[in-house]
């Protein structure tokens, strides 16, 4: 291929695709992109990994399917009628006699799985029975880190979602429309986000009883400000432009304007600071539950485990490991959101 034909070649190919090529010049970013994606889709198929139910079993020439269904005792000759502990020595010994077998996750242990048979006080430490030991309650740290990731990350999805459309919406309404409404969003900008945000939390926390939905509901009233100044000015330059005003000479309403001409040419900001986002509502969760202000203490937490880490010094592989989980996956987001500011630069060839 000579020379000539690069330029032709490059205007052949679309926007997204030659976003998605300097996307791909950056190793770091692109390969993050690839551990992140992965680590979460395992974190989503955690009851599979890390369980204190075997995924199938057969009992007398019966197939059971722990994991979906509950059993009492009494199906694996037990006395009880109370839902088996597959845990418990004796229906281990069940499923070891000849003709019943069990096939159990690799770690045998959820998330709110008490260890009534560890050999050391709790917290214990990493043994071949608990990889990264125990907390002070005798559940797994393995379990609650591969549980405490996953809610995380799907709280800060579910915050950055929520922030991103009310910031977008703001920031449109303030930037194409401008004037008197912009400058009557801005004072109530001011005001708003002069509320302590903090005294708030603690104010409904004692009021209402903890629940990640309450905890995303306050958190989103404060989280779209930031992105709603970036989409503002971009609304402020492109709504004099001429496309938009063809747009209006050929009769379109100005939502219609909004929503087919300004807002795809007003998105950069907005992809741009996703992984930053995410990357700030993961670290908002964990400061809210290692003051205890977060989710309820039954749900799993990475900020619950370092608050345990902080009251347990001598339990040093609770800290050490709550911190790693979450200093690879911050990482992990800053380089994704790097290379995909780099490649929103139409500077760069791809």
């Amino acid at each position: 291929m000579n020379s000539e034909s690069l330029p032709t070649l490059a205007a052949s190919v679309s926007p997204s695709r030659r976003v998605w090529l300097r996307f791909r010049q950056s190793r770091r970013g692109y390969w993050s992109l690839v551990i992140f994606v992965v680590l979460f889709a395992l974190s989503l198929c955690a009851e599979l990994i890390s369980n204190d139910r075997p995924l199938v079993a057969s009992y007398n020439g019966q197939l059971m399917f722990p994991i979906m269904n509950d059993y009492s005792e009494t199906a694996f000759g037990g006395d009880f009628d109370s839902p088996a502990d597959y845990l418990d020595p004796f229906i281990q010994q069940q499923f070891s006699k000849p003709g019943n077998w069990a096939i159990y996750p690799m770690n045998h242990y959820r998330y709110d799985t008490l260890n009534y048979f560890a050999k050391s006080p709790n917290p214990a430490p990493p043994t071949g029975d608990n990889w990264l030991g125990t907390d002070d309650r005798g559940r797994d740290v393995f379990a609650r880190l591969l549980y405490g990731f996953r809610v995380s990350i799907l709280f800060g999805l579910a915050l950055t979602i929520t922030g991103i459309a009310l910031g977008v919406i703001t920031g449109a309404v303030q930037g194409y429309f401008a004037g008197r409404t912009d400058l009557l969003f801005q004072r109530f900008m001011e005001i708003w986000g002069s509320m302590p945000e903090l005294y708030l939390l603690i104010i409904f926390a004692s009021i209402f009883e903890p629940s990640i939905l309450l905890l995303l509901l306050l958190l989103s009233l404060f989280g779209w400000m930031g992105l709603s100044d970036y989409v503002r000015a971009d609304f402020l330059r492109n709504r004099n432009l001429d496309y938009v005003q063809a747009a209006r000479a050929l009769g379109l309403s100005n939502w219609q304007i909004i929503w087919r001409h300004v807002l795809p040419n007003s998105l950069t900001p907005v992809v741009t600071f996703l992984p930053f986002r995410m990357s700030a509502a993961i670290l908002a969760l964990t400061s809210l539950d290692f003051l205890g202000l977060g989710v309820p203490p039954s749900t799993p937490s990475l900020g619950e485990l370092l608050a345990q880490g902080k009251n347990n010094l001598d339990a040093w592989w609770i800290a050490l490991s709550t911190f790693a989980v979450l200093t690879i996956t911050l990482l992990l987001l800053t380089n994704i959101g790097d290379a995909l500011r780099n490649s929103l630069d139409v500077r760069r060839k791809a």
